[in-house]
Formats: structure tokens, C-alpha cells, sequence
């Protein structure tokens, strides 16, 4: 089973139906209690940083996320929930994030259209199981102004090029986040998230 942490901020329905297109059912849950005990965790999200890490203290969910990561459970951090992997951002000022990759969250330089809305590629800098059946240079919808600046380059599983290069796809272990949105990915979106949820 998918359990898809409910924090306040995200599309939370469109990810379980994605999931569940691909044959996987997915829960979405705000209890403490049922993240700790999941065996497969996704972290979605849309907007801002900070109120996300307020929300997801207030809802209580950091310790048995945190703690379940560190059991091995597997995790998908999905565009803001990607950005919530890291250590810090620099979104409207300097926040703490959950702190599971070093590095930071950065704004793209002024001299780039934000937010970075549309179909773009993901260039695959090393293999991965979350990549099972993915082409190299494959297309993905993204919509986000900020973006991951991993400080361990092996980190980093596609960049994607927007005036610079930027990490889109991350990972380390069993623990994963996505810039893009698979659930708006079409066909390979929802080949990533069934590679996520048939992951061993």
C-alpha cells in the first residue's frame, strides 16, 4: 500500500489516482500514527516551503517521517515534496527543511521567466530503479519557481536544463524526489510511480 502524507498543501487526490492507474492503491493520510506504520511513503505538495514545514510540524508528521526513512521505507518526495528533502531553502526568506539531502533550494536567476511552467526534458546522469523504462532526454510537465541545488553531486539521477542545469529527478538509497509532476506526466509519468511502488 501507497500512503500519501496529507499535509494541507497538494493534489493529493491526483497522485492516488495516478497510483492507482497503475494498479497500486494509495491511502492519504494526516495521522501521525498510520505514517509511521506505512511500508511505502509519497511526499506531495504545492506552494509555499516554510508554511509546508509549519504544517507538517503541526500536523506532527516530521518524527515518524523521519523515523520511518530511517527504517528503510521507501520515499517519493513529489515537486514541493522534493524540496522538503533538503536541507534548507531560500524561498521568502531561510527555512529548515526535513534535512534527509544536503543542499538548498534556490530561486532561478532573474533573468529567467518563473514560474518554469511546461513540458521539459530529463537527462539521466546515472541508473536508477526509479528510471526502469525511462528514455534518457524524456519530457515531463513541470510548474515550479524554485528548484534543488543537491551539495552531493551523485545525488542528483536527471538534470534538466532551464538557462541552467538544475537536478530534477533525485536520490539516495531508497529515498527519492521528482521536480515534475508524474501525475500530469502522461504515459511515463505513471511509468515512475508504478517503478516507485514495485521498487524492492
Amino acid at each position: 500500500m501507497i500512503t500519501i502524507i496529507d499535509y494541507g498543501m497538494g493534489n493529493l487526490r491526483s497522485v492516488q489516482k495516478a497510483f492507482e492507474r497503475g494498479g497500486h492503491p494509495a491511502t492519504i493520510t494526516n495521522r501521525a500514527e498510520e505514517v509511521a506504520q506505512a511500508t511505502r511513503l509519497v511526499l506531495p505538495g504545492v506552494g509555499a516551503f516554510g508554511e509546508a514545514m509549519d504544517n507538517l510540524r503541526k500536523g506532527a508528521l516530521i518524527a515518524p517521517l523521519l523515523n520511518a526513512v530511517g527504517k528503510g521505507v521507501p520515499l517519493l518526495g513529489i515537486c514541493l515534496g522534493q524540496q522538503l528533502l533538503f536541507s534548507r531553502s531560500e524561498e521568502m526568506g531561510d527555512h529548515a527543511g526535513l534535512g534527509l539531502l544536503p543542499g538548498r533550494v534556490r530561486r532561478f536567476p532573474p533573468s529567467l521567466r518563473v514560474p518554469h511552467i511546461g513540458w521539459n526534458q530529463a537527462h539521466i546522469q546515472r541508473p536508477s530503479p526509479l528510471l526502469k523504462g525511462i528514455p534518457d532526454h524524456a519530457f515531463f510537465y513541470f510548474v515550479h519557481s524554485y528548484y534543488v541545488d543537491p551539495a552531493d553531486p551523485t545525488d542528483t539521477l536527471t538534470t534538466t536544463d532551464y538557462g541552467i542545469d538544475y537536478a530534477s529527478i533525485v536520490g539516495r538509497d531508497r529515498l527519492f524526489g521528482i521536480q515534475f509532476h508524474p501525475e500530469k506526466s502522461q504515459d511515463l509519468g505513471l511509468r515512475l510511480l508504478k517503478n516507485f511502488a514495485e521498487m524492492m
